[in-house]
């Protein structure tokens, strides 16, 4: 299995995910911005950083980039996508992914450990018991996750909100647990059909024992699993 790792002007979270893939036995190589050809690749990672400096908004100019359009008719296809911080605002730029990320309430940058929920959802990137609490970094200005009622209705009618933010018990505090004021703690969402996912965490930064938890490994595993079962 090949893992795609996209690589823009302004990512820093690159060279992470592609040794968190090796640390995995998962083979992954860079994929340039101007690339417009994805033939080989089974699974592709937008990842974290300031893609073209953050210009207008974060995940704006990039959207644009000659290899977006490979990127939505991979996923188009079925293909799966994972966005991790500044590629999470990418898809959502790009409609792969309903909502934005807004400014942390505060206003204020954020890195720290962080404990997730996950929920039970269709996405085919995690396959966590619903409840599961794991500790992923967060590393982000605009994390604050918003979209209207409507949406949210049917994020939460289709089991498209796949992690959220909570207490170390796996709580949520009423007054909402996300770091960042994320709509309904909301910090990950799939699409309808499981195989576009979108995170603000940053589970590459989890998977080496070297930091002391390996809980991002499953982000990365479950689904190179699922694509080598259906190779055969």
């Amino acid at each position: 299995m090949r893992l795609g790792v996209v690589l823009f002007p302004g990512s820093n979270c690159e060279q992470d995910v592609v040794h968190a893939a090796h640390e995995l036995g998962i083979g992954a190589e860079y994929v340039w911005h101007g690339d417009t050809d994805l033939a080989g690749f089974d699974a592709l990672v937008l990842p974290g950083g300031f893609s073209y400096g953050d210009y207008i908004r974060c995940g704006a100019v990039a959207r644009f980039s000659p290899v977006m359009s490979e990127v939505v008719r991979f996923a188009e296809r079925g293909g799966p996508v994972m966005g991790i911080c500044n590629g999470f605002q990418i898809l959502t730029e790009a409609h792969l992914l309903p909502g934005a990320l807004l400014r942390n309430t505060g206003l204020k940058f954020i890195c720290h450990p962080q404990p997730l929920r996950a929920e039970r959802s269709v996405c085919e990137w995690v396959n966590l018991p619903e409840g599961t609490v794991v500790d992923i970094p967060v590393n982000h200005n605009e994390g604050n996750y918003y979209c209207d009622v409507d949406t949210l209705e049917r994020l939460n009618a289709n089991g498209q909100v796949v992690l959220r933010y909570c207490e170390p018990d796996g709580s949520r505090a009423p007054g909402g647990s996300a770091p960042n004021g994320a709509l309904d703690d909301i910090a990950g969402i799939c699409n309808e059909r499981g195989n576009v996912f979108g995170l603000m965490p940053h589970p590459e930064r989890a998977v080496d024992p070297l930091v002391g938890t390996t809980d991002g490994r499953p982000f990365f595993t479950t689904v190179m699993a699922r694509l080598a079962e259906v190779a055969g």
